[in-house]
């Protein structure tokens, strides 16, 4: 679910570290900053547009200039066309001195309650800057039940039903130097339209519980290089056990790969059968290698195929 936001809470929050100063239009503090919900990742802050307004308008020079060379009505009518689209902010950037900015924003901005504000940063960072922050703070977000870690590179979420092991086994894959993002409730957000980025919530962050010992702090144990503070969703490893009354249909070339949505974007999901006496935390590494190899065009289970039809062609 979306948060609200308003331009006041924003400034408090991010108006330090991307320099923001407000120029004119206070009264408009509290205007919402959201996401446009029904087109997915169009972004929240962008340069000047007057057509399909952001709800960031951003000026730099280039914007400036532009305006500058209208007419004086084709001037005005622009301004006048800014203002009606009613962002929830303007943000003049480069600027180091108030008094380069037009006094008939400064005016509009006033009259309109328009929050106005300038930034010493230039654009593109600017623009960048925002919109990473925005979507963070507004994105929609998902909790799982599982453990997020980075192995080889990659962030994989363990799952499984209660009692499977998710935890001793992420215990015994950062005894083999694989790294922790998030234990039991990992926090995911769609950072981009095809992008899943996970975290941990903050009261569970750098903490794993293991039945038996009960909560371990694993940066007081590994170390601070055992511990990563976000990572993209690359690979789901789903964990069931093996029992007399499951029957397990397994595709013995292809695997168990499938696809499971997550914030309505597709995740690769592998599911690995737990069972005495097999050694899951080399599978999950063997899993992850062979889903690298996918992800850079390669499939074992195609090769194999082919290697087999051609031997038969030559038979």
């Amino acid at each position: 679910m979306n948060h609200e936001l308003t331009t006041r809470d924003f400034i408090q929050s991010h108006g330090e570290r991307l320099e923001l100063r407000w120029q004119a239009g206070q009264e408009g503090e509290t205007r919402l900053l959201e996401i446009e919900k029904s087109i997915p990742g169009v972004p929240v802050a962008g340069y000047l547009n007057l057509v399909k307004p952001n709800r960031v308008q951003v000026l730099g020079h280039e914007e400036i200039s532009y305006l500058n060379q209208l007419g004086k009505n084709s001037h005005k009518d622009a301004i006048a066309r800014l203002f009606d689209s009613k962002p929830a902010m303007i943000i003049f950037s480069s600027i180091q001195n108030s008094k380069d900015i037009d006094k008939e924003f400064i005016d509009t901005a006033n009259i309109t309650q328009t929050p106005l504000l300038s930034s010493t940063i230039a654009s593109n960072d600017l623009i960048e800057r925002l919109q990473y922050n925005l979507v963070r703070i507004l994105g929609d977000r998902q909790l799982i039940h599982g453990v997020f870690m980075e192995v080889m590179g990659i962030g994989v979420l363990l799952t499984g039903p209660s009692g499977i092991g998710k935890s001793e086994l992420a215990l015994e894959l950062l005894s083999r130097g694989h790294r922790l993002i998030a234990d039991d409730a990992p926090e995911f957000r769609r950072s981009a339209p095809d992008t899943i980025r996970g975290r941990s919530p903050e009261l569970l962050k750098d903490f794993l519980e293991v039945r038996g010992l009960g909560i371990l702090n694993v940066r007081a144990m590994f170390g601070d290089t055992s511990i990563v503070e976000t990572k993209r969703l690359r690979l789901i490893v789903h964990l069931d056990s093996i029992s007399e009354n499951t029957a397990w249909e397994v595709d013995r070339i292809g695997g168990t790969l499938r696809q499971r949505k997550v914030l309505d974007v597709d995740v690769p999901e592998v599911q690995i059968p737990v069972a005495p006496g097999r050694n899951v935390a080399v599978i999950i590494e063997a899993a992850v290698r062979n889903h690298v190899l996918y992800l850079n065009g390669y499939n074992a289970a195609d090769d194999f195929m082919q290697r087999q039809q051609k031997i038969m062609d030559n038979e």
